[in-house]
């Protein structure tokens, strides 16, 4: 566990780092104009969209990296056994139907039993499942959980979130850095530069914009969730997706994928009420339902 941490940590902190070396090569290194009374708008949104859009494709860049660290998945470069020739071989045909490269295809060790797909590229992407979810479902229920991740990397749900996300973390840098402002200027009278209270506001205002935009980016991935349902049940057929969905509602109490995955597995929390805008899954009843409506 502290591994993981670490490595997240280390990883975030890295990406703050090469952003910000960008924005001194850009010239980019204060918000505020000339005469240090006015916002400089311009190179407000340049850093904004720098730490918005890079932060995001930077950790889109290096998901398979990070993801085979955070969960100790292992990538089948030759099948030891007869489970691991079948997982590659199923992946292989899939993706020949779903008109994508190859991914690599990974076991990780967890009593989970869940899958992810993650990856920059839809010819360069990484499918992965617990052996969790090996020992608990059937060959049927599996073939259908790796088609809803294989569906993922064919429309390019990665890249759409890290554009989702992108914009998100634009508009909330923006308007939090400008509501730092107005209440530095209105509020406490500071007449030019910034004063303590800019920066105070600024982070207040980006925590609170931020839990508020982030329903966006969370209603979003529940969408996805729905269409690789539907491309699931496409490549592997209807029957084995709702299988594989009922067997996954049936599993109590199971443990989650890190934080940092839980967008891009199968298997989402339970949520009502409020709770339910910060969930990036459906219910399993709902996706279930959507299926055999469809």
């Amino acid at each position: 566990m502290f591994k993981r941490v670490a490595l997240f940590i280390a990883t975030n902190l890295a990406i703050v780092l090469v952003l910000g070396v960008i924005l001194n090569l850009l010239g980019v290194n204060r918000i505020l104009d000339e005469s240090g009374v006015g916002l400089d708008m311009g190179n407000l949104l340049i850093f904004a969209a720098v730490f918005g859009f890079g932060g995001s494709f930077i950790s889109l860049a290096i998901s398979k990296w990070t993801a085979k660290r955070l969960t100790g998945a292992k990538v089948i470069t030759s099948p030891r056994n007869e489970a691991e020739s079948w997982l590659v071989n199923t992946v292989r045909n899939q993706a020949r139907v779903a008109g994508i490269g190859m991914p690599e295809v990974a076991v990780y060790d967890s009593p989970d039993v869940n899958a992810f797909a993650t990856g920059a590229r839809k010819n360069s992407a990484l499918v992965a499942v617990s052996t969790g979810l090996l020992r608990s479902m059937s060959r049927d229920e599996a073939e259908a959980v790796l088609a809803h991740e294989v569906s993922h990397v064919a429309t390019g749900d990665m890249v759409t979130l890290a554009l989702v996300q992108g914009v998100v973390n634009t508009f909330v840098i923006v308007a939090s850095r400008v509501v730092g402002h107005l209440v530095d200027r209105v509020v406490f009278k500071t007449e030019e530069g910034h004063g303590p209270a800019f920066f105070i506001t600024s982070i207040l205002a980006q925590v609170v914009f931020g839990i508020l935009a982030s329903t966006i980016v969370f209603w979003f991935s529940r969408q996805r969730e729905f269409r690789a349902d539907a491309g699931g049940a496409y490549l592997a057929g209807r029957d084995k997706m709702v299988a594989a969905l009922e067997k996954l509602k049936r599993s109590a109490e199971q443990p989650h994928l890190p934080d940092q995955m839980a967008a891009f597995g199968i298997s989402g929390g339970v949520g009502q009420g409020i709770k339910r805008l910060f969930m990036t899954h459906p219910p399993l009843e709902e996706r279930i339902a959507a299926l055999k409506r469809g």
